[in-house]
């Protein structure tokens, strides 16, 4: 059964937006990221991406490469989360054959196949402290020792990396090193969410449809206002990778010339879930001049609060040093370390 064709609809057309490298966009900020990048590629430095999942970060690597005096080598691109520390030693670094079991033939690893080119080191934040140490020793020396090898070899690349996580949190948790941390970021981007640049997601989606359309019989013609409006109202946690693969389920389930609501995944058409409500016992209110009562009162929230100081002092109506002090004065800090022990 044909639909009926949707009232305001947008009719698909191939986009006229000039893309950057594969990459489309009318957003101010992506287009300074574009710039930036374009800075970045006539130096040697190294270039940090930061950005959620699917916002395009392998995309804006490889026109780093291109835009580089690198642009005729090669470019390789590895996750440090896809592999246990000791593959990705030997992936990174390469091994010699008898390194370990199964080790038949030597392996030149990324770092030797990417000579003279750029490598792409995705999430990054991912990778064992173990081999952030051997990493940060290559961009010092630029050298490398393959595993089980025992003479240095010089490398000759440019690193790129890239993590969706904050990088100097990391190194405050203890999981990644502060000096691996400087090295990699020298010129560090930060990639917009696709949440946060709105007009370009009707845009994007009507550049994947009409790619589609050309690898297939089907046409889709025209996005419903009711898709258009579910489209721009989406929050798009996975970026543009998810509104790709949206966009193809629609193609594929979907019938007729217009892309509807009722085209999309399912998980699309479910409403967000309410935050879970958090119940807390009532602030104890400010602390009484009584010596006894303060004491009591800072134990009680200490208490109520799991030990944690912040918690504490908010339920006391006092700001966390103003806490530490009290508890100072009412030796209390004292008792509570033994207590802790």
């Amino acid at each position: 059964m044909t639909r009926k064709k949707s009232v305001s609809a947008e009719t698909i057309a191939a986009t006229t937006t000039p893309a950057f490298y594969g990459l489309l966009t009318q957003d101010a900020g992506m287009q300074r990221v574009f710039r930036i990048l374009e800075k970045a590629a006539q130096s040697e430095a190294s270039v940090l991406l930061r950005g959620e999942t699917g916002s395009g970060k392998e995309l804006l690597a490889q026109a780093l490469h291109q835009l580089s005096r690198r642009q005729s080598g090669p470019f390789h691109a590895i996750s440090c989360a896809a592999l246990p520390a000791s593959l990705l030693e030997s992936e990174l670094f390469g091994h010699v054959r008898g390194a370990f079991t199964g080790a038949v033939r030597d392996n030149p690893g990324h770092f030797r196949s990417a000579s003279r080119g750029t490598l792409f080191l995705d999430e990054v934040a991912e990778m064992p402290l173990e081999v952030q140490a051997k990493l940060l020793r290559v961009l010092e020396t630029h050298t490398i020792i393959p595993v089980g090898g025992h003479e240095p070899v010089s490398v000759d690349v440019r690193i790129v990396a890239a993590t969706h996580k904050g990088l100097r949190a990391e190194v405050e948790a203890g999981r990644f090193r502060a000096d691996l941390m400087y090295r990699l970021r020298v010129v560090p981007i930060f990639i917009p969410a696709l949440r946060e640049r709105p007009g370009d997601i009707l845009l994007l989606a009507h550049h994947f449809i009409h790619e589609l359309n050309q690898r297939s019989s089907r046409r889709i013609q025209r996005i419903s206002a009711a898709a258009a409006a579910l489209l721009k109202k989406h929050d798009w946690p996975g970026n543009v990778r998810e509104l790709r693969n949206v966009l193809e389920y629609a193609f594929v389930v979907g019938e007729g010339e217009t892309l509807e609501v009722s085209d999309f995944p399912p998980e699309l058409l479910e409403p967000e879930p309410l935050p879970p409500r958090v119940t807390s016992p009532p602030p104890l209110g400010p602390l009484v001049p009584t010596k006894a009562d303060q004491v009591e009162r800072i134990r009680q929230a200490l208490r109520e609060s799991g030990g944690h100081y912040g918690a504490a002092a908010a339920r006391l109506q006092l700001s966390r040093v103003t806490l530490w002090r009290k508890m100072k004065q009412l030796g209390l800090l004292k008792a509570e370390a033994t207590r802790r022990r």
